[in-house]
């Protein structure tokens, strides 16, 4: 099960990876809207979902998305704690 604790920090290094951002993980705020503040578009996003479930090995079926889960990488992180029961 993965810690509650690094849970962010592990989804921000998982957004820069995986859609090849040009900024340091630690430098992203946990409350900027991701669509705005990082210029994502809905096929990021996607590889992002995908992303997320390849590191915290958790399956989002289409009913399990919405969008104000995804907002900020802090709705983030609160979606992947519940998924994991955190």
């Amino acid at each position: 099960m993965a810690d509650p604790d690094n849970i962010e920090e592990r989804l921000k290094r998982l957004l820069v990876e995986r859609l090849f951002l040009k900024i340091a993980p630690a430098a992203m705020s946990s409350s900027a809207p991701l669509l705005e503040a990082f210029g994502l578009d809905s096929v990021q996003l996607l590889e992002f979902v995908v992303g997320i479930e390849d590191e915290f090995q958790i399956s989002l079926e289409g009913t399990d998305f919405s969008l104000s889960s995804f907002r900020t990488l802090a709705d983030v992180a609160g979606f992947v704690r519940g998924r994991l029961g955190a």
